[in-house]
Order: C-alpha cells, then sequence, then structure tokens
C-alpha cells in the first residue's frame, strides 16, 4: 500500500538513515549523553534487538519485530490506541540513563536539541518544529493556551473529539469568549474525503478562526483527510489544529508535507515510548510549497526559555526560522534525561526499521480486519472506512452484537470487551459516540492492529468476538 494513496501527498519526502549508522551515530550526540540505541547486549530475553533483525524481506521478519516487545505471551494486546509497549531495549536504555544519573546526580536543564533532530528526522519536520511533551493532551493544551483567541473568535471542530481537545478548547471559551462550534461527522464506510471536507467547509463563517479536528478519530479510527483540510484552513486564512494522538508511530506522514499549522500526538501509544511522553509539531517557518500562509500569532506558554526581557523577534515569513520555538516550549527547567533518551531510542528503531514498512504493515491487518468484520457481520457494522484509502488507519471500530439495538447496550458491549480478556486474553477496547439521527450514544469494540500484530492475531480476536456475540445474543 504506497504512501500516496493516503493523507501525505506523495513520498515523505525526507531522508532515513539505515539502522547501523544510527546505532553508532546515538553514542556521539550532546544533549542527554550517549543515550542512543544500547548495544546489542542490552536487548530482547533471546537476544533480538532492532539491530540485528533479520532483512525485510524475510519470512519471519515481522515475528522477529515482535520478538523485541516484552508483552505478555500469554495475551493477545490489541489496544495500542490506549497504550503502547516500549522495545526491551527502550526499556533498558531508561534504566541505564536513570541509574547514570542519579549516581552523579546529573541535572537535566536542556532544550534536548539532540533528541528533537532525531524525532524530526522521522516526522519529516525540522527540530525547531518538534517539541517532546507530556503526552497529546500537553500538546493540545499548549496550542489552544499560545493562540491569540478573542471575544467571539470561532473554533470549529467535530462531535468525535477528545477530552485533550474538548478541555483547552473549553477554557478558551470561558477564559476568552472563543466560540465553539461543531461539525457532526458521519460514521462507517459510506464516506469519501471530499465529504468531510464540504461539512467542513459549508460551516465556515466570517468569525471562524481555527480549524481543530482529529485525524484520526479516537472513537471510530477515521483518518479525517488532513492534506485536505489544511489546504481548507490555508483558503480561508484559518489556523489548523490536528489531535494527532494515534499518528506517531502508526503513521509515516512527513509534517511538512501534511500542510498544518500545528498537531500534537502521542509518544507512548503506536509509537511505543516511555509513558508519559507525546509529540508537539508547531509550524516555524513559510514553506510555500506545503502552507503559504504567515503563521499564526503564537506564544509559548509554560516555558522556562522565553526571555524576561526583550521578547522575542517576529516570527518567520520565510524559509527560514528566526528563531527556535521549540527549543522555548522544551525548556522546562530539570526535565527526565532517561525519557528523553527512551524517546530518542524509540524513535531510532522506528526509522531502523522503516515508518512506511510499519505504517503498511499495520494498516494491512486493519485492512484484513475489516475483511473478516464484513464477512461476519456485515458492512452496516463498521462505523470505521474501509475503502476510502485515504480514510483509512489502524484502528476499527465495529458494532459486535446480532441484534442491531444492542448497539446502545453500554453494559453489555463492556462485558464483552471484559469476556474477551478473561476467557479468550485478548485485549481490546470499547468506544462510545455519537451518530448521526441517533438520540442515544452508540457503542462498539475498538481493534488496534500494530507492527507487533500478525494475521492470525486478527484472525484469532475475529473468531472471538464472532463466539463471544453469539453467546451473548
Amino acid at each position: 500500500m504506497a504512501l500516496s494513496k493516503f493523507n501525505t501527498p506523495g513520498s515523505t519526502g525526507f531522508s532515513r538513515r539505515g539502522f547501523v549508522g544510527l546505532l553508532g551515530a546515538g553514542a556521539a550526540s550532546v544533549g542527554v549523553g550517549a543515550v542512543g540505541v544500547p548495544q546489542a547486549a542490552a536487548a530482547a530475553a533471546d537476544g533480538m534487538t532492532a539491530a540485528t533483525l533479520p532483512p525485510p524481506s524475510s519470512p519471519g521478519y515481522w515475528d522477529a519485530v515482535r520478538r523485541l516487545f516484552i508483552l505478555d505471551k500469554d495475551v493477545l494486546f490489541m489496544n495500542v490506541g490506549t497504550v503502547g509497549s516500549p522495545p526491551l531495549e527502550v526499556l533498558d536504555t531508561i534504566d541505564r540513563v536513570h541509574r547514570e544519573t542519579a549516581v552523579g546526580a546529573v541535572a537535566a536543564y536542556s532544550d534536548f536539541a539532540d533528541v528533537r533532530a532525531v524525532a524530526a528526522r522521522g516526522y519529516g519536520c525540522d527540530p525547531d518544529e518538534v517539541v517532546i511533551t507530556h503526552n497529546t493532551s500537553d500538546g493540545m493544551s499548549k496550542i489552544l493556551a499560545g493562540l491569540n483567541l478573542a471575544e467571539g473568535d470561532e473554533i470549529l471542530t467535530t462531535n468525535h473529539e477528545h477530552s485533550g481537545g474538548n478541555a483547552p478548547m473549553a477554557l478558551a471559551r470561558d477564559r476568552h469568549g472563543a466560540v465553539i462550534k461543531r461539525v457532526t461527522l458521519p460514521v462507517g464506510n459510506g464516506q469519501r474525503a471530499e465529504d468531510y471536507v464540504e461539512l467542513f467547509r459549508a460551516a465556515i463563517t466570517s468569525r471562524t478562526k481555527v480549524l481543530l479536528f482529529s485525524a484520526p478519530t479516537y472513537t471510530t479510527g477515521t483518518m479525517l483527510p488532513i492534506a485536505m483540510l489544511a489546504k481548507l484552513a490555508q483558503d480561508h486564512g484559518l489556523v489548523s489544529v490536528v489531535d494527532g494522538a494515534h499518528i506517531p508511530g502508526m503513521m509515516a506522514y512527513g509534517f511538512h508535507e501534511l500542510g498544518v499549522d500545528f498537531l500534537a500526538g502521542s509518544a507512548a501509544k503506536w509509537q511505543c515510548g516511555p509513558g508519559g511522553t507525546g509529540v508537539l509539531y508547531i509550524r516555524n517557518k513559510v514553506l510555500s510549497r506545503y502552507n503559504p500562509n504567515p503563521l499564526p500569532e503564537f506564544w509559548p506558554v509554560v516555558s522556562s526559555g522565553y526571555p524576561a526581557e526583550g521578547g522575542l523577534p517576529p516570527r518567520s515569513s520565510g524559509a527560514t526560522a528566526t528563531y527556535d520555538i521549540a527549543s522555548k516550549l522544551q525548556s522546562v527547567g530539570n526535565s527526565s534525561k532517561a525519557i528523553m533518551s527512551g524517546v530518542r531510542s524509540v524513535c531510532e528503531i522506528w526509522d531502523g526499521i522503516g515508518r512506511t514498512r510499519i505504517q503498511d504493515h499495520a494498516l494491512g491487518l486493519s485492512a484484513h480486519l475489516k475483511e473478516l468484520i464484513v464477512e461476519r457481520w456485515g458492512i452496516g457494522s463498521l462505523y470505521s472506512p474501509k475503502d476510502d484509502p485515504r480514510l483509512v488507519c489502524a484502528l476499527t471500530s465495529f458494532a459486535p452484537f446480532r441484534d442491531p439495538t444492542d448497539v446502545h447496550d453500554a453494559q453489555k458491549t463492556a462485558a464483552l470487551v471484559a469476556r474477551l480478556k478473561d476467557e479468550y486474553g485478548i485485549v481490546a477496547r470499547a468506544s462510545e459516540f455519537p451518530v448521526a439521527g441517533s438520540a442515544r450514544q452508540h457503542q462498539a469494540v475498538r481493534v488496534s492492529t500494530h507492527l507487533f500484530h500478525q494475521r492470525e492475531d486478527v484472525e484469532r480476536i475475529v473468531d472471538a468476538l464472532w463466539q463471544l456475540s453469539g453467546v451473548m445474543s
């Protein structure tokens, strides 16, 4: 499945080093010290490390990738959309650096420029545009707190947003008088990317200032067409903000190519980084190929790097940044050298495996899952798109019961998810969301497919859910 089929137009457009090269480069970097990928001796229980993976063409390649992780072998974990699991060598890196900093009482007053450089290379942007945050909610809060919103300014968003976006929007409403206006998203397989763009286009008014949406939605796994919506925002002079919690580590998007102003994501979900880490992208230069609009007014809220006197220079109007805005946001006093080392390590592992390769594997499994769901439950059971490749991701939500009225039964859905774990050793999650034309919330099962899964895992969860749904009917 080619990347050009998805939101990012064309290829990612940024280089990726071979993993062996990154291994050597990591030890020589500054800022967090020698915190690159650990040596081969400090890896998985059977000796597998990212550096010793077989060639991708090998029949057992993805099984070897699975062995980088220490997930409980007695449990099939298919809820990466909630939390990931760091590879063992990442955990070893964190533990080693924790101990080094404890022995030497080493402080970490830093903007972690070297870590941001590695992350930026993988995300297709520049180091002055990437901040390692606490999580997606932290990133969304920083974005909305930093925008210059005034009374009556409209934030155009959707009815499928996460609290990580809803909370800071509500704060902007209550503090500044901003207005929150929501587009009702359709669900299922009956839409194309253009349909979502037209919904937003029809809702824009002269008061609209911010276009904010989740891609993908955490509720149904619908990948809203980011580049198309970013272009819509550009055409109307709007600030584009993406809650991209599930993008880092799942999708191989180049952030420049998406054309958005801001994107907040998680580094601990699909990226499988340390817990309590996120990714924040802030457009910090005008690259007319991707987004010719002026940079929005933005204040780096929560910072110990903001100058106490004199302020910052005007933001760039061209292809060269006037200052490193990510450094200002990254500088927040003493931080964790070990956690930042873990972020760097996992980014290097992902780049070594290949982000496009990971994306295609995860989406291929999701496509297989959707086909099996349609065979058993029918196309109407899917809340996630299937046929328009611009709208798909590796999150799949569907109605698992035979009786259509059970889509409103939250207790029954929760019981099914609990029994799936207790009786079959499989972890998924329930999802709840509004559906146009329905007075009650719909309940679904949400399944995540990722790099440590294989086709037999997909078939196993489908068989288990089919059996359970029959028994529970």
